[in-house]
Order: structure tokens, then sequence, then C-alpha cells
């Protein structure tokens, strides 16, 4: 039982809960509401949240989470350099599939110890960080990379698709946290055939289909000179991959007639604020896309394109980046921020059912932050506190289904499973 604290439940008609308390029963939360209605713990283990905030577990919608061994590698340099130039050279020396587990574990536990407990990845050797996910008790979307090149674990590129068609069979329900998903890198690293083999894989599967879009200017330019004029995400479209279950991380380059293919097909958008900017990709038009039907998450990209997990200061840079450069003080509001970090991130994943908000009978994915600190002092909306105030260092408690994985309260801090 959680006891005492402020609870942001992420639901319309209550998002906040003063002096709240939460029972976690059996991976579940089964029941939720003001302390004077709290039942009799009876042998509960009690966490005192009393001055706390108590909000769903932080929901990362775009990770590469190996790419922790290249953080700082190759800084300050535009997008196509940084790959072709640095990164990919990197990955095809270094990567292999032990490193991948050893720092795709370095990354959950970066994530877990700053709030985070569902993330969604893409990466290559997949299913060795798809197993480091398993042993730290994140909750996580594993991508299996797919490009039209030799790939770390798929040298040859005409199994690509094969390979991870493969990988999500072998995960699809191997267990409940786990969920498979197929990443084509981009439109411009995959050819025509191979996305729609790939979306035909995912489909087929039930699962999440994943791919960069309209990341730079290059990108937005360069589809339209090789496929009949078309922008990034009209292509998509016109090969049939945008639809309730597609994911497109960045979107920086997309206007208002790509907005409303994205829309009316049901497809979903990550926001990569700092990556974006750290790489000078661009500014995403997130007041625009905000204002449409489209569920929205935020991600932190790779540590080699951000080089921190931390989604407290995803936040923080989302929401103060739009403002000034739309020269508008109103726009991304504290608690739309919070919500992409979420609930609107769950329903971009497809798990919104489960999780992103502390309602009765979901997955007890919740974090505690303690507030009693400098930085902190005084709270008048915890909205805005967490945005512009909280870091993921303030974290005292995570759990996943249920699991106390981080508890800095008894300076005893956990290293998932």
């Amino acid at each position: 039982m959680i006891k005492g604290g402020t609870l942001l439940t992420m639901e319309e008609h209550v998002p906040v809960m003063e002096n709240g308390f939460l029972l976690v029963r059996n991976g579940i939360i089964a029941d939720i509401g003001p302390d004077k209605e709290c039942p009799d713990p009876g042998g509960a283990r009690i966490i005192d949240a009393a001055g706390a905030i108590v909000m769903p577990g932080l929901v990362n919608c775009h990770t590469h989470l190996p790419m922790a061994l290249f953080r700082g590698l190759a800084d300050d340099l535009p997008l196509d350099q940084w790959l072709n130039n640095h990164i990919f050279p990197a990955e095809a020396e270094k990567i292999n599939p032990d490193s991948v587990k050893k720092w795709a574990r370095h990354s959950c536990l970066e994530l877990l110890n700053s709030g985070t407990t569902t993330c969604c990845d893409g990466y290559f050797y997949e299913d060795q960080a798809a197993e480091a996910a398993l042993e730290s008790g994140i909750r996580a979307v594993a991508g299996q990379g797919v490009i039209d090149f030799p790939a770390p674990g798929v040298p040859d590129p005409e199994k690509n698709v094969a390979h991870a068609a493969a990988f999500a069979e072998k995960w699809q329900n191997r267990c409940s946290r786990i969920h498979p998903s197929i990443f084509c890198h981009s439109p411009y690293t995959c050819s025509e055939t191979t996305l729609v083999r790939a979306k035909k894989a995912a489909r087929e599967g039930g699962i999440l289909f994943q791919i960069h879009l309209a990341e730079t200017k290059n990108e937005q330019q360069m589809i339209p000179r090789h496929h009949r004029h078309l922008s990034p995400a009209a292509y998509l479209d016109r090969l049939g991959l945008l639809d309730e279950n597609t994911l497109l991380s960045h979107a920086v380059w997309i206007d208002d007639r790509d907005m409303a293919l994205i829309e009316e097909n049901g497809a979903a958008i990550v926001h990569c604020a700092k990556s974006n900017m750290k790489l000078a990709s661009g500014i995403a038009p997130m007041p625009s896309i905000m204002k449409r039907a489209i569920p929205v998450g935020l991600g932190t990209d790779s540590c080699a394109s951000n080089n921190s997990l931390d989604l407290f200061s995803e936040m923080d840079t989302a929401a103060k980046l739009h403002k000034c450069a739309g020269s508008d003080p109103t726009v991304m509001k504290a608690r739309d921020v919070v919500t992409m970090a979420t609930i609107g991130g769950a329903r971009a994943l497809g798990l919104d059912r489960s999780i992103g908000s502390l309602v009765r009978g979901k997955k007890a994915d919740i974090i505690v932050i303690k507030t009693d600190q400098p930085h902190l002092v005084p709270l008048y909306n915890p909205f805005s506190t967490v945005v512009y105030g909280v870091k993921g260092s303030d974290v005292t408690h995570v759990m996943v289904d249920g699991e106390l994985l981080v508890n800095r309260a008894d300076n005893d801090p956990l290293t998932g499973r």
C-alpha cells in the first residue's frame, strides 16, 4: 500500500488526488482513493508517501538501448556525418551479442532509476536487448532492427525481414512485460519492398511497426526526388504502412497534409526534442500535431544522440523549446507534457488499456517522487513541478507489475532483478 501522497492519476475526471492511497495486489492496482477511505492494510507492506507525488511510471517511446555504449562519441556533428562516419562504423566494430546485452542492461538500469517503467526499443541483436529488459524487470516494446545493408546479426540484407519476424514470433507470448515489434530504420535506408514486407510481417503478428520518419531536412528533400514527389509521410501512406499499429519517431519535417494523413490512418508520433536539438535536425511542429487526434508520446532517443535517458529532463526541454520557438508561453502546457510521458505514450504504443494511468485494474507501474527538497519547494501545481522541477534522481520508488525495483527511501537502491 502506498499512502499519503498527491496522486497524479492522469484520468480526465480526477487528474489529481490529494492525500490518496493505492493498494497493489498481484501486480495490479486493486484499489485507489482518498486516504480517508483507505481500507485496513492488513499485512500489506506500506510505503509512506506523505509529501510525495505518486504517479504512473514514465513511458519512453523511442530508445536504442545498447547505444549507451556510444554515449559522448562523435558529439557536435550533423546527423548524416554522425551516422555514416562514426556510428555505423562503431557499430560494425563493437556491436555483438555480448555488448548489446551488457549495454541494454545498463540502459534499463538508467531508465528504472530515473522513473521510466516502460521503454520502446529498436536495435540489432534485439533478442539480447529483450533478454536484458526481461532480467531488469522493466516493461519494454522490443523492436528488431531492419535495414537494407549488412547489419549486426543480419549480414545478409535479404534475410532482414525474416529475421525480424522470427524474433517477433519467439517473443510473442514469452512474457507479458516484453512486447515484440519490427523496427524499420527509415524510408531512405529500407527499400519499398523491404518496408512493405516488414509491415506485412508486423500485421500478421499483430505487433507494432516502428520507423524513423522525416527526422531531417535531407530526408524531407530526398524522398520526393525518388518517389513521385511524395513527402516521407505520403510515401508511407502510399505503401499502406500507416495505421493504428505504426509508430513514427521524430516527425520533424511534416506539414498539415502529412498530419492529416497520420491522423486519418491512426498512426502515432514520438517527439524526441533533445535528440532533434543536439543533432540540429529541427523542431517538430508539436503544437499543431497536438491539436489533432494523433497519439503522441515522448522519447529520449539513444544515449548517443541525447546523452541521457532521463524523461523528466525530456519533458522540461520539450515544454520550453516550443514556447520559445513559437513565442507563445501558453503552448505545451505542463499537464499536456506529463500526459505525453504517461498515458499518451502508453496510447502511442497501444498499451493504454493496461498502463499509463493510476486506475483500478491497471498494471501497478508506479513511481514515487519525494518533494521535500529545496528545488521542489513550494509545490503549487504538481504537473508544473513534475515538468519544470523534478529530475530523475528525485524518484525514490519505482514499481513495475507491482514489483518494487528501486527503493531509495531506505538507502537501498535496487538494480532490477
